[in-house]
């Protein structure tokens, strides 16, 4: 008997740390043939998730070429998906989250043929400007989708709110927490001496990640300079900022911060090591939507330095504020979180908004209804905060 054949595609770092835990469930499951092919736009930073959680890529399709444009990238990751899928198509494709490698892999698993599952469905900013292109682009995959795994019920009630079905949708948690749950047990050197030095200080920490495309030009040069600002007047407290590939990004990190030694830019920190840098955080000062799930799940509060978030559970609950890009709010925002203490142990009280460890599991299983295949590994159930919302997914 031919088992039915699902192709995950990533090539960004996020997709690979929320793909990998779904990865693996998957290919423990006897009843389904489970494939990953990487695009590859984050080579160094991609290989090394997939190699933290033992998976090796069955085909890379290796589309990054520096200095391309975001159409030229686009373009590519099309034409190579195209031909690869072009002898025999999967029978479903999962794609994650809002990156070209996505919304391109869900385009060409449509022509193809292939259903399209969703991972990490129904996020809505409600501005296809903010985040971009990431809100268009999962606003372009919803249509195509035949299964919609949504991290949470406000993600879900987004989908209802577009016509998507209820039966094509469950509500999963976020398999993110899943990945940092997981790598949370692995015992981590930092790589970098001048980072271990200052987990293992008396400093008050506070890590600092920026890189959206949105904010080049100016607002992203703001909020380091707001941060660079307001720890020079607080000697107990330095910030760690982990500068993005992006030559732009860093450039314009670089000028910001100058020859200001309280913020100690390095280079990306692997995964796991990033999850100790976190867990070491007084607060988070981050335009990352990953960064916006993982910091509540260790009980560090999030500064969220942009216009419009798709994660209002956050926000709602108390652990995360919106604050924007302006210089001035960005600093207030941040010194009367550090000269706060109570306050900010309200925002460090909710910690399980996206997820309890089981995200990979409960969409496994919804994979396996959606293709006919008898559960074999089935740990539905797991976690009471993320109920299934449906006990049956349409074909």
């Amino acid at each position: 008997m031919t088992l039915p054949w699902i192709d995950v595609v990533y090539g960004t770092r996020p997709e690979a740390v929320k793909c990998a835990p779904l990865v693996v469930e998957l290919r423990r499951r006897d009843g389904i043939r489970t494939t990953v092919t990487v695009t590859g736009q984050h080579r160094e930073m991609a290989d090394e998730v997939n190699a933290s959680f033992g998976i090796r890529p069955d085909a890379d399709l290796d589309v990054l070429r520096h200095g391309a444009t975001l159409a030229q990238t686009s373009s590519a990751i099309f034409s190579a998906l195209s031909r690869r899928w072009s002898g025999t198509a999967p029978d479903a494709v999962v794609v994650q989250g809002d990156t070209a490698s996505a919304a391109l892999a869900a385009v060409a698993a449509y022509y193809a043929g292939a259903r399209v599952i969703h991972l990490e469905a129904g996020l809505r900013s409600g501005n296809l400007l903010s985040p971009f292109p990431e809100e268009g682009n999962r606003r372009l995959i919803a249509p195509l989708a035949s299964l919609h795994l949504a991290p949470t019920e406000s993600a879900a009630a987004n989908l209802r709110a577009e016509g998507v079905a209820t039966e094509n949708i469950v509500v999963t948690g976020n398999t993110g927490i899943d990945a940092l749950r997981q790598q949370a047990g692995c015992s981590q050197h930092f790589d970098d001496p001048v980072v271990e030095d200052i987990v293992n200080g008396w400093h008050r920490v506070v890590v600092v990640t920026v890189h959206r495309r949105e904010s080049w030009g100016g607002p992203l040069s703001r909020v380091v300079e707001a941060v660079a600002e307001t720890l020079a007047h607080r000697p107990g407290v330095v910030a760690v900022l982990p500068a993005h590939p992006n030559p732009r990004v860093r450039a314009e990190v670089r000028a910001a911060v100058g020859d200001n030694d309280r913020v100690v830019v390095c280079e990306p920190l692997p995964h796991a090591q990033f999850g100790r840098l976190l867990s070491r955080a007084y607060c988070v000062v981050t335009d990352s939507g990953g960064v916006q799930e993982e910091a509540p799940a260790l009980g560090v509060p999030v500064l969220v330095v942009r216009e419009t978030t798709e994660r209002d559970e956050g926000v709602a609950a108390g652990a995360a504020r919106l604050i924007g890009t302006q210089r001035e709010i960005v600093a207030a925002e941040l010194a009367a979180l550090l000269d706060d203490e109570e306050a900010r142990e309200r925002m460090a009280g909710a910690r399980s908004l996206y997820g309890d460890g089981y995200a990979a599991p409960r969409a496994a299983d919804a994979i396996e209804r959606l293709l006919g295949v008898t559960a074999s590994a089935a740990l539905m159930g797991r976690g009471e905060s993320f109920e299934l919302t449906s006990t049956s997914v349409s074909a």
